[in-house]
């Protein structure tokens, strides 16, 4: 860590931290101060424009002509699959009901007991369950909102101050996919490549400008974790291109007329 430090004219000293250790302590002082004035600026979008809730997730309120599942016939469907079991078990406990060969009075006397409380079950069983299949029988699969309870009516998500958001993300992704095909042949396991390039957007990198050239150099440091388990030499010749392959589309950075150039260092 550097500090920079400043004595003003009415004594009062002032002091900068950074971790830049080549630049000069007066180009440190004008670049942090610079930071600042984009930290107010983002401080002020976030009030005025509320960018922050952009990807909230709230609710909204549905139509009430909108036709979804009955939740009454789901009901009857579960009570109906539930209700069918029951006459099933007992006609199978009925039927593996047996005598031995010289069954004793008492020994007949709890089998006709037993083979009677079976009988009952089936009988009711399948009546509940013909009662239930009636019910469905009636009951429409498909109801408006309008016409549930209001206990039972539900709002949905709310979807536009996403659209913001996911449209950011599938860009990124579709960004990332174009990339992975050019490194992904100089990777032993292609099932890192997605992998890797998540580590170099991850990276640090120096910016350097050059009004004089219109130019804004990308310079990414060293990439030793997403270098150790592939194939060093032939990965890093491969990032070079890729970012000789970047460079070459002439880029211009939104809202500057400065043109794009990426270099990469190699392992450290």
């Amino acid at each position: 860590m550097r500090e920079v430090r400043k004595r003003e004219p009415d004594g009062h000293q002032v002091s900068v931290v950074a971790t830049d250790y080549r630049s000069p302590l007066t180009a440190v002082a004008v670049r942090m101060f610079a930071r600042w004035t984009q930290e107010k600026f983002f401080k002020y979008r976030r009030e005025p424009f509320a960018i922050d809730r952009l990807g909230e997730h709230g609710v909204e309120a549905l139509p009430a002509t909108t036709t979804l599942v009955n939740p009454t016939r789901r009901r009857l469907e579960a009570e109906v699959r539930r209700a069918r079991g029951t006459p099933v078990r007992a006609q199978a406990q009925f039927r593996a009901l047996s005598l031995s060969p010289a069954p004793a009075p008492a020994e007949l006397e709890a089998w006709q007991a037993q083979k009677a409380r079976l009988h009952e079950t089936i009988t009711t069983g399948q009546a509940r369950l013909d009662e239930l299949k009636a019910r469905r029988k009636t009951t429409p699969p498909h109801v408006t909102l309008g016409k549930l309870p209001e206990g039972e009516q539900f709002p949905r998500l709310r979807a536009e101050r996403n659209h913001f958001m996911d449209t950011i993300k599938l860009l990124a992704y579709r960004a990332e996919t174009a990339l992975v095909g050019t490194v992904r042949e100089a990777l032993a396991r292609r099932d890192d490549t997605r992998a890797l390039l998540r580590e170099i957007m991850c990276t640090t990198a120096d910016l350097r400008p050059d009004a004089a050239q219109k130019t804004l150099t990308d310079h990414l440091h060293p990439l030793d974790r997403a270098l150790q388990n592939a194939a060093e030499h032939a990965l890093a010749a491969e990032l070079t291109a890729l970012a000789a392959e970047l460079t070459a589309t002439e880029t211009v950075f939104p809202g500057t007329d400065l043109r794009l150039i990426f270099t990469l260092s190699g392992p450290a």
